[in-house]
């Protein structure tokens, strides 16, 4: 089987982890490492024995296939270039920073007829691969994703950071846009979103509830499904889950999803290669990540909107407070 040559654009951490999933892959030839700082870019080549540049117009007749492990806001800069320039792309997600530059990128790529893979890492965890084999009627999503903080990804909020994870999934597993969503969020230790809670309701009268955060002091990664005598309770890390089930005679059945546990991200990349090779549409392709990002934004959107409403409602409260006769108590 031909090797299919690949370059990553970016050597930060996840362009590093990147690197090290490309070198040990047999379907890949890791033939370039892209950063702006080239330096960094060097010592990451020196590592896993291939070339360094600075600039992605270099990997033109280089490499067939790329991964654009950049900053958010460089996503449609570096992976319009790339896919102009003839190469298949893997864009970390979000796929954009705003639906306009997600779209560029998904026209860009059909255009240019050049494969476009967005990562949402998660859609290739074993368990959730397994509970798509079951998945029937979903009807109730709970789902949990907390980490501790730390000073990466500080760039967007932490809607776009964690919870477009399972929103991705969310979508995938009902096949609908939602027709209402409903969110507050609060910045603890950055300047952006650092928790938030979002409603959605979809047609059909399927709920989902998602919580992240990035200030907590465990790190949680479940998803709770509910389907018609079914409930599913799915660990991300431990890459398990349990199935709940009603019987025939009104008992509690309990078993456990059959899991081939692997790595994520070697499972995302191999899937990359293999639609780079056969030419087919990625599990999660532009359109996909265009769609999640949809959401994400319009969460964003109604945390602005509950946050103007906490805001007036806290400057009444200091109104009312100032307006009282002096030693007059409530």
């Amino acid at each position: 089987m031909r090797k299919i040559r690949v370059a990553v654009v970016g050597a930060g951490q996840f362009g590093r982890n990147h690197l090290r999933v490309l070198a040990e892959c047999p379907a890949a030839e890791l033939v370039a490492v892209v950063d702006r700082d080239l330096a960094r870019a060097e010592q990451a080549a020196a590592t896993y024995g291939c070339a360094a540049f600075s600039d992605v117009r270099r990997l033109a007749g280089v490499a067939e296939a790329a991964i654009v492990a950049t900053p958010t806001t460089t996503h449609a800069e570096v992976g319009c270039a790339l896919l102009e320039a003839g190469l298949d792309v893997l864009v970390e997600k979000p796929i954009a920073a705003d639906l306009e530059s997600a779209q560029r990128l998904v026209d860009t790529a059909v255009r240019a007829g050049r494969v476009l893979q967005v990562g949402h890492l998660e859609r290739f965890n074993p368990a959730v691969l397994a509970l798509e084999r079951i998945k029937t009627v979903p009807l109730f999503f709970e789902i949990h994703r907390l980490s501790p903080f730390t000073p990466r990804s500080l760039d967007v909020d932490v809607v776009l950071d964690l919870m477009i994870h399972d929103l991705e999934i969310v979508l995938a597993l009902v096949g609908r846009m939602p027709e209402e969503v409903r969110a507050a969020g609060i910045s603890v230790l950055s300047d952006r979103v650092d928790i938030a809670n979002a409603r959605l309701a979809f047609p059909g009268g399927v709920i989902a509830n998602l919580t992240a955060s990035r200030v907590s002091t465990e790190r949680v990664r479940k998803l709770r499904m509910f389907q018609p005598r079914q409930y599913i309770s799915l660990d991300y890390t431990r890459q398990d889950a349990a199935v709940f089930e009603v019987t025939a005679d009104r008992q509690i059945a309990y078993s456990r999803l059959e899991v081939q546990r692997a790595e994520p991200l070697r499972l995302e990349l191999e899937h990359f290669l293999e639609c780079v090779r056969t030419r087919s549409a990625p599990r999660v392709g532009g359109r996909e990540g265009l769609r999640a990002l949809e959401v994400a934004l319009l969460v964003l959107a109604k945390i602005e909107e509950h946050s103007r409403a906490v805001a007036e409602t806290l400057a009444g409260l200091e109104v009312s407070h100032a307006s009282r006769p002096p030693g007059c108590q409530q």
